[in-house]
């Protein structure tokens, strides 16, 4: 069952402050995940890693799911366009799961073993460490405006996480036993993902929902606490 986002009661202000800070979060998204692709796709292009490859077009997807927040609440009533923007995210998650799928399948059936690539290594480090406290400001953001689109960039964020070190094992396992098979599967875990965060972008199945009573601090504040179907616990809530 999917949840149904009640907006929180916000003053004119309050909605105005929590605005700005979704689109500078938006902001600080893109640029990060912009310098992000670059380094990825490129790295993966030289040492022929499918996984770093759909990491960064992932990065590329990030930047599309920043953009389309600063689109949605450059509108007056930002509101109006959440379907719209959950829509767009999730034909971009769709679009990355094709290309990494096939590429992945492609490298196990008739690829050769991809080259070790220290320069992606330390990318999937840095993302661990980055992409969490991005991602916790996001889905706070999305949960006191009551938006399961900003919640959902949130989300798409915390993804990347996720990716960060399913990415590092396989340029890990690739780069000390040569297992070069670890790297495209790596790739099918990511476009595995990705389509299940599409399907729910696409469905907009968030878990931003009204908070309950005597709900957790975290769930209480901003009004916004979790849907049906969802886990809750101290990082938030998520499927």
């Amino acid at each position: 069952m999917s949840a149904t986002v009640i907006t929180p009661v916000l003053t004119a202000v309050e909605r105005a402050r929590l605005g700005r800070r979704a689109q500078l979060l938006a902001g600080a998204s893109v640029i990060y995940n912009l310098l992000e692709a670059i380094v990825a796709i490129t790295a993966g292009i030289v040492a022929g890693s499918v996984a770093l490859v759909g990491f960064g077009l992932d990065s590329v997807v990030e930047v599309s799911s920043g953009l389309i927040i600063l689109w949605q609440f450059r509108h007056r009533l930002p509101e109006s366009r959440e379907r719209q923007a959950l829509r767009l995210m999730a034909l971009s998650f769709f679009a990355l799961a094709t290309y990494v799928t096939y590429e992945s399948v492609r490298a196990l059936l008739f690829g050769g073993a991809p080259d070790a690539s220290p320069v992606g290594i330390g990318l999937a480090i840095a993302s661990l460490i980055v992409m969490p406290f991005l991602s916790w400001a996001q889905r706070r953001t999305g949960r006191a405006l009551g938006s399961n689109a900003v919640f959902a960039d949130g989300t798409q964020t915390l993804l990347c996480t996720y990716l960060s070190a399913v990415l590092l094992v396989g340029l890990v396992l690739n780069a000390t036993l040569g297992w070069g098979w670890a790297d495209p599967i790596a790739g099918l875990v990511i476009a595995a993902v990705a389509v299940r965060e599409g399907i729910e972008a696409w469905r907009g199945e968030g878990c931003c929902a009204p908070a309950r009573p005597g709900a957790a601090a975290h769930e209480a504040d901003g009004g916004c606490g979790c849907g049906d179907g969802c886990t809750d616990d101290a990082t938030g809530c998520h499927r």
